[in-house]
C-alpha cells in the first residue's frame, strides 16, 4: 500500500499540474472501486476548478470551487497518472479519466480496486468518517514539528510494542510499514520494546528518525515495490535506500553484527505484517 511519502508525492505532482485548472470532461467507467462512487459523481465534479490540493494522513484532498472536497485513497495499487494531448486506448484497469481545460488528463488506475473516491462539503471535511479521530501529521510545512515530548506524550503508558504503536493511526497519521521499520532502524530501538518506555532520549531519537525517514523518502520519489509510481508514470527511488525492510539475512549496514550469530537482518511478524530489524544495533 502506498504510504505518506508515496501520497505526498502523488499530492505534490497533481498540485504542480491541476491547481487553477477546471475539470472539463469527467468519465467513471465503473459504478464503484472499494466503494461506490458518490452519487453524480462525475456530474457534480466535471465543471469545477482545483483550488487547493492537500493531503491528510494517506488521503488527498483536492478542494474545489464550489466548496467541495474530492477525496481520494490509492487502496493497496491505485494510481493518479498525468498525461496531456490527445488520450489514448483506455487501459483494462482505468476506472476514472478526469480531462482538464488546459489539456491535460489524469487517469486513476487500480488493478485491485482497493481504492476509493469521495465528494463532499469542505464544511464536513474534519468530520468525515476516513478522517475523524486521525492522529498528528509527522511532517509537512504546516504542521507542528514531531518532537521527543510529544512522541512521549503519545506513548505515555501504552504496553503495546513501539512498533505497533507507530501504526495506530489514532497516534501518527500516515506512517506505514515500511517506513516504521526503517524509522526503529535509524533510531536504534527494537520494534518489540514497549511503548511506553520511549521517554527522553529515546523519544528524541525516535521522532527525529520518524521526520528525517519520511523527507528523505518524499525527496526521492516514495518507494516502488509493486504498482506505485509517481504522476509522471516514473518509479520512486527509495527502495534502494531501504537499511532493513525486505533485507532478512543480510549484514546489518550500521554495525558489526556477526551474521553466523545474529542471523542478520532478522524478521518477526507483528500484528500480521513483517518487521525487520537488527538485533545488536536495536535495543
Amino acid at each position: 500500500m502506498p504510504e505518506l511519502p508515496e501520497v505526498e508525492t502523488v499530492c505534490r505532482g497533481l498540485r504542480a499540474a491541476l491547481v487553477g485548472c477546471r475539470l472539463v470532461r469527467v468519465t467513471v467507467r465503473r459504478p464503484d472501486l472499494r466503494f461506490a462512487f458518490p452519487k453524480r459523481f462525475a456530474e457534480r465534479l466535471q465543471g469545477r476548478r482545483v483550488v487547493a490540493i492537500g493531503r491528510r494522513a494517506k488521503y488527498i484532498l483536492a478542494e474545489l470551487d464550489d466548496g467541495a472536497i474530492w477525496m481520494t485513497h490509492l487502496g493497496m495499487a491505485g494510481r493518479m497518472v498525468l498525461g496531456s494531448g490527445s488520450l489514448n486506448e483506455v487501459g483494462l484497469h482505468e476506472h476514472v479519466t478526469i480531462e482538464t481545460d488546459d489539456g491535460q488528463h489524469v487517469r486513476y488506475i487500480d488493478a485491485r480496486r482497493f481504492g476509493f473516491m469521495d465528494l463532499f462539503p469542505k464544511a464536513g471535511l474534519d468530520a468525515h468518517p476516513r478522517l475523524a479521530g486521525l492522529g498528528l501529521e509527522p511532517v509537512g510545512a504546516d504542521v507542528a514539528p514531531l518532537t521527543g515530548p510529544v512522541l512521549a506524550g503519545l506513548f505515555a503508558g501504552r504496553l503495546a510494542p513501539l512498533k505497533a504503536a507507530l501504526l495506530d493511526q489514532r497516534l501518527i497519521a500516515g506512517l506505514g510499514n515500511i517506513y516504521a521499520c526503517e524509522a526503529l532502524f535509524r533510531a536504534r530501538l527494537s520494534p518489540t520494546r514497549i511503548a511506553g518506555t520511549v521517554t527522553g532520549a529515546r523519544a528524541a531519537r525516535l521522532a527525529e528518525a520518524i521526520r528525517s525517514v519520511l523527507e528523505d523518502a518524499i525527496a526521492a520519489g516514495g518507494s516502488s515495490l509493486r504498482d506505485y509510481v509517481q504522476t509522471s508514470g516514473e518509479l520512486g527511488y527509495f527502495q534502494h535506500s531501504w537499511a532493513v525492510y525486505g533485507r532478512e539475512g543480510e549484514a546489518c549496514p550500521a554495525c558489526n553484527c556477526d551474521r553466523r550469530v545474529t542471523g542478520g537482518i532478522n524478521r518477526l511478524v507483528q500484528s500480521g505484517r513483517s518487521t525487520f530489524f537488527c538485533v545488536k544495533r536495536q535495543r
